[in-house]
């Protein structure tokens, strides 16, 4: 099979070569910097392989990014969107809002367990864990009542 050739230009060129020489980089970008310049010095893809320890479909991938979109696609992975958040800011709100009121009758002060019963209670908050009530307070940096 007849490689696709991969011609790097003189500031890619510079920037890759940069990229080898300093460690500041990632180990993917600068695997990908070395396969890059490889390829741009007619390397066998075969031999890239065995220097490298990188398998075909990642020289494979790394030149068409390269192709496609130039030398910061190749170089760097994609964004990834990620699992959609559960809850939103209003959720979290009211959350931190019941945290912050009196504690139940009974009580001196909220605890998780307590307060992920009262959330529960919320038709909109019905499906949420403990643990996810846990993390909401953390992450709104609420205390649970503490004076």
């Amino acid at each position: 099979m007849r490689q696709t050739e991969l011609h790097l230009s003189p500031d890619d060129r510079l920037t890759v070569e940069a990229i080898r020489a300093k460690g500041t980089r990632s180990a993917r970008e600068v695997n990908r910097a070395h396969i890059l310049l490889a390829l741009d010095r007619r390397i066998p893809e075969a031999q890239v392989m065995a220097v490298l320890g990188v398998g075909r479909m990642m020289i494979w991938r790394t030149r068409a990014a390269y192709l496609d979109g130039g030398l910061d696609l190749a170089l760097r992975d994609a964004q990834r969107s990620g699992r959609p958040r559960q809850y939103d800011t209003q959720a979290e709100v009211r959350v931190a809002a019941l945290a912050c009121s009196q504690a139940p009758t009974g009580s001196t002060r909220w605890t998780v367990r307590l307060l992920h019963e009262a959330v529960r209670a919320e038709p909109a908050l019905h499906p949420i864990s403990r643990e996810t009530v846990r993390r909401l307070l953390k992450k709104t940096a609420s205390s649970l009542g503490a004076k």
